[in-house]
């Protein structure tokens, strides 16, 4: 019995988000869905740390379930302005609270070692 497409949309982001949640904020583009297959085409826009904004193609094969790299190309920043306007398809994770505790400070304050300036 050939899965649901909301199925294969689960099994994809379970997949997609285990390999690229490091590189989020991530945009998810042109999903195409193959019911003969039993396959999702789509890229995956996100900023790389190396070339900038970049393009990746991605299938998923549900039936596999793998995900196989389609290729890429590099964006500009103009051909992604109005994509960042939405909201990501894996949104980045940011710490807001950073704890101030001084019980993890070493106490009391290392002693130099002598002859050290």
């Amino acid at each position: 019995m050939p899965l649901t497409h909301e199925r294969m949309r689960e099994k994809r982001d379970n997949k997609v988000s285990l390999v690229m949640r490091d590189l989020a904020p991530i945009w998810l583009v042109n999903e195409e869905y193959r019911p003969r297959e039993d396959s999702l085409v789509f890229n995956l826009v996100y900023l790389s740390p190396v070339y900038g904004w970049v393009s990746e193609r991605f299938k998923y094969d549900a039936f596999n379930d793998v995900l196989y790299h389609m290729g890429e190309h590099r964006l500009t920043e103009e051909e992604t302005l109005g994509l960042q306007e939405h909201d990501p398809y894996i949104p980045a994770e940011v710490a807001t609270y950073v704890p101030n505790s001084p019980a993890s400070r070493p106490n009391p304050p290392l002693a130099r070692t002598p002859g050290a300036k």
